[in-house]
């Protein structure tokens, strides 16, 4: 599947917008079932469900939710290009990364932001944590020689 989470797609079949389709709308991928092969994309294939209300100070209302559509029938969106591209795969940096088909920039958001100076940076250590209680227990360590040389 190439598409991913986070991706920009372009819906390519379906009703136009002007019936009330969603064919040429884009939208945020919020979800992907690489089993099923679907993905769920943000304000597409929207529906309204019924949901009563279960407690007596709830309300009966109806909910918009967005349902899973083929993978198919959506193209990811190049940021130069700001069309629908098919992805391609190549090998920059020892990694596979997607690749647009028409102008040949980079997909994937994430091997896309790291240059060669900046992967020094990233791989700082973190700051080592330390329990409250244990924080203290040091602190008592260190305070008490200190009072005991004072007397």
């Amino acid at each position: 599947m190439n598409v991913k989470l986070n991706d920009t797609v372009v819906v390519i079949v379906g009703r136009p917008q002007k019936d009330g389709g969603d064919k040429g709308k884009q939208g945020k991928v919020i979800a992907t079932s690489p089993k099923n092969g679907t993905v769920t994309v943000e304000d597409i294939n929207v529906h309204k469900k019924a949901r009563k209300a279960r407690k007596a100070n709830e309300t009966s209302q109806q909910v918009a939710i967005e349902l899973p559509i083929d993978v198919s029938n959506v193209m990811v969106v190049c940021d130069s290009c700001g069309k629908g591209v098919r992805v391609r795969h190549s090998v920059e940096g020892g990694k596979k990364v997607r690749v647009c088909a028409k102008c040949g920039a980079v997909l994937d958001k994430a091997y896309a932001g790291k240059g060669k100076g900046k992967a020094a940076d990233v791989k700082e250590a973190p700051k080592k944590r330390t329990r409250k209680r244990a924080a203290k227990a040091e602190e008592a360590a260190t305070e008490t020689p200190a009072e005991d040389k004072a007397e």
